[in-house]
């Protein structure tokens, strides 16, 4: 009966230190810009509904975000990007699947700025391409958050552009990932 109760014990705190390894939030943000450079008119959003889990002891990173939890300053420009640029309806979310390349330089224990290098694929409107960025993982009070900024080239993922606004819309989109993480209970 002791070593049932033994092994038991054990198991439990092998899945414990398993759950600590994972972090998670589901109130990531993130910001989209497609502004053109001296423009007027500002192409923006923001999405505060990012699901992003993070294995600290792999270093393996999952970003998913709804299309439509976009929201824009204007409802045209809500209106256009998801019914005629990244059509939400047909593909209703975005993805990131990938690593920390160098996650071992990151100390998930000690108050500190990491910069880290973040590789995987980045599915959108149906396309799924590699993707790389540089970032950082901030560790204070054991509390984590991540941050990335990448650029998305909108013809890598079959998203056109009407020739009518062409000049009003970024070729590429400008993308900051920040997530605060808890421990995934």
């Amino acid at each position: 009966m002791k070593k049932l109760f033994f092994m038991m014990a054990a198991f439990a705190a092998i899945n414990t230190v398993k759950a600590q390894d994972k972090q998670f939030t589901k109130t990531g943000k993130i910001i989209f810009d497609a502004t053109v450079p001296k423009s007027p008119e500002n192409i923006d959003a923001v999405n505060k509904s990012v699901v992003c889990v993070l294995d600290t002891k792999a270093g393996a990173l999952q970003f998913a975000v709804l299309m439509k939890s976009f929201e824009f300053d204007r409802a045209l420009m809500m209106e256009h990007f998801n019914e005629n640029y990244v059509e939400s309806g047909k593909y209703p979310k975005a993805e990131f699947k990938g690593t920390i390349s160098n996650n071992a330089t990151v100390n998930y224990t000690k108050d500190g700025v990491y910069p880290v290098k973040v590789k995987g694929k980045l599915t959108m409107h149906g396309e799924t391409k590699d993707v790389e960025a540089d970032g950082k993982i901030t560790v204070k009070a054991g509390k984590i958050n991540a941050v990335a900024d990448f650029e998305v080239l909108f013809i890598d993922y079959k998203i056109t552009i009407p020739e009518l606004v062409a000049d009003k819309v970024a070729k590429t989109a400008k993308i900051k990932v920040d997530c605060s993480l808890e421990p995934l209970k």
